[in-house]
């Protein structure tokens, strides 16, 4: 009997060391591939094109119309009296300056929503991340870009993904 006691002691620690050292092992995520592979992420990333090249296409017909405007002016300035060429002139030049404050603004508006995207992403992540480690008795994780090496079965970034997607499906922009 006595030995038996013995026996499950050694077991017994041998179990708690060997859990207490896998609990000191970090693991690893990688918070871009979640950011742009997780469904949330993806459909964000999507609107956010779509505005993008909507308002890009939208600023490139005004540039175009902008360049007509400008020929039409420059074959008229011979007929036309210097003091009208200059308004003219004065006229596509606003125009063109409004071309490139509006083309600024979209760029903006489209950095300001993706970074709003990103935060709100992150913030419904963190409680993923923080109920995945609890249950897995994880003490903690570290973004894979600040590694050089790690062993692939530390990474628990496709978990978190699928988590991730079953808790959030999109993201609210506007």
């Amino acid at each position: 009997m006595r030995v038996h006691k013995k026996i499950l002691i050694i077991l017994f620690l041998i179990f708690s060391i060997q859990q207490s050292s896998n609990a000191e092992i970090p693991y690893v995520l990688d918070f871009k591939y979640i950011l742009n592979n997780s469904d949330a992420g993806k459909k964000a990333q999507n609107e956010l094109k779509k505005k993008l090249d909507n308002g890009m296409k939208s600023l490139t017909q005004r540039e175009k119309n902008l360049q007509s405007e400008e020929k039409k002016i420059i074959e008229q300035k011979k007929i036309l009296s210097q003091s009208d060429y200059k308004k003219k002139i004065s006229s596509l030049r606003e125009k063109v300056s409004k071309l490139q404050k509006d083309r600024n603004n979209l760029l903006s508006d489209v950095a300001k929503l993706r970074q709003k995207a990103r935060s709100e992403l992150l913030k419904n992540l963190n409680p993923v991340i923080k109920g995945y480690m609890q249950e897995k008795k994880i003490r903690f994780v570290l973004d894979k870009k600040s590694l050089i090496l790690a062993d692939e079965n530390l990474d628990i970034t496709q978990d978190i993904v699928k988590l991730l997607n079953a808790k959030l499906k999109s993201i609210k922009l506007n």
